[in-house]
């Protein structure tokens, strides 16, 4: 065994051990006015003890283990398949698609509450990892601040509904518009930096906006956050069980139905379903135009885009502009749904979880994006005693998929062209 191997190895469980046992071991306990540290549980030493080992082994054993694990991909009875014809998969995308929406709009009247409002919370997620793959995915530019559009979406509903009085439908497009003007105020700075100097900037810029909403506390209420948010109406009909605003009407009286909390939860997903639907129909289109060309030749060699007479500065800046407008799309329908919204509900964890959708559903792929959102979301979820350790689970995935499919769950495929042979 090579004495570099081992001494890597022994570097990997030296340090698996130096960041998993102050995580997971010590814990401060408050008693009174009093806070003391508390040490790890017998279990916890040995689970981290055993962790290290197992990393140790990895590392010493990496060639052959992943040489052995080669056969996997001989068991896939479709691996040696030539790849369907592009127009083929477009269509079968297509119905696949159509399938999925046609379901998702009768699927929240036969599964309880409590699933109808999770399904909203990955629409939102949905869309905010649609708009991060314009600018991540397409345009090849490392945003970490994302979360700042998502944030100012939020607030401009909040704000719109508490000092002017303004509904759901008419802060939803002046939230997304206003974050996209961020987007674009954004871009300016840094268009001329590309990878990790530009992700620095944007996770500054993310951090400046929390920081921002967090002491302006005169509009913003800082800390406290804002409250009494009010929920989206259906053409002047309320889902609550009284009427708030003047001049609106009860849905429930309005058609003569029982009173039923579940309206309310339904006709917000179905609000963010339609408009998560027009976000991947809108990016759809604009990936088929030139701008989306344009995009991607950014993406893959900037010098060579810039020689064929593509402005730099139009297409940096109409990617951020464009992922931003939907980021406050998602932002509005966030804070409708929850009906309270603080700077905390806008930390960078948000933005890295966003951009690891990006990353595990294949960086410009819309279908894979949409099904690592819907995995992101649900499966913590489902595994709530394991709530703990769910960044840890979360990061092991991370890596996983980097070492065994780095181009994501279902990657981008563009139309490929062959020239033929001149006689």
């Amino acid at each position: 065994m090579a004495a570099n191997n081992i001494k890597h190895a022994l570097f990997c469980a030296v340090i698996t051990l130096v960041i998993s046992y102050p995580i997971l071991g010590l814990n401060l306990v408050a008693d009174g006015a009093v806070v003391y540290l508390e040490g790890a549980t017998t279990f916890t030493v040995v689970s981290v003890f055993l962790a290290a080992v197992v990393v140790f082994l990895f590392q010493l054993f990496r060639d052959d283990i992943m040489a052995r694990l080669g056969f996997i991909s001989r068991l896939n009875p479709l691996s040696g398949r030539d790849p369907m014809p592009q127009q083929k998969r477009a269509k079968l995308e297509s119905w696949v698609l159509t399938g999925i929406i046609v379901l998702a709009l009768f699927w929240p009247f036969f599964v309880s509450r409590g699933s109808v409002d999770l399904a909203t919370l990955v629409l939102i997620y949905i869309m905010l990892a649609l708009g991060l793959n314009v600018v991540v995915g397409l345009a090849g530019l490392l945003d970490l601040g994302y979360v700042a559009f998502y944030a100012v979406g939020a607030y401009t509903f909040a704000l719109l509904s508490q000092y002017a009085g303004f509904s759901f439908w008419m802060a939803l497009p002046i939230g997304a518009c206003l974050a996209a003007l961020f987007g674009l105020v954004l871009g300016f700075p840094v268009l001329r930096l590309r990878g990790d100097y530009l992700a620095i900037v944007t996770l500054g810029f993310g951090e400046i906006i929390r920081i921002l909403l967090n002491n302006w506390t005169n509009l913003t209420g800082g800390p406290n956050g804002i409250g009494g948010i009010p929920e989206p109406t259906l053409f002047g009909m309320e889902f609550g069980r009284r009427i708030k605003e003047e001049g609106n009407t009860s849905f429930h009286e309005t058609l003569g139905i029982a009173y039923a909390s579940e309206h309310k939860v339904i006709f917000l997903y179905l609000i963010a379903l339609v408009l998560a639907v027009i976000t991947g129909l809108i990016i759809r289109r604009f990936m088929r135009m030139p701008v989306g060309r344009a995009w991607e030749a950014l993406r893959e060699d900037e010098i060579a885009a810039r020689s064929l007479g593509l402005s730099r500065t139009a297409v940096k800046l109409s990617a951020f502009t464009i992922g931003a407008f939907f980021a406050g799309f998602a932002g509005t329908v966030f804070a409708s749904k929850q009906g309270f919204i603080s700077p905390e509900s806008f930390v960078f964890l948000e933005s890295a979880i966003v951009l690891a959708i990006v990353v595990l559903g294949g960086m410009g792929s819309q279908i894979g994006v949409i099904l690592a959102a819907i995995a992101v979301t649900i499966l913590p979820e489902l595994a709530r005693e394991f709530s703990d350790y769910r960044m840890l689970v979360f990061g092991a995935a991370m890596v996983l998929m980097m070492v065994w499919r780095p181009q994501g769950l279902l990657p981008m495929r563009r139309i490929h062209i062959e020239l033929g042979k001149q006689g």
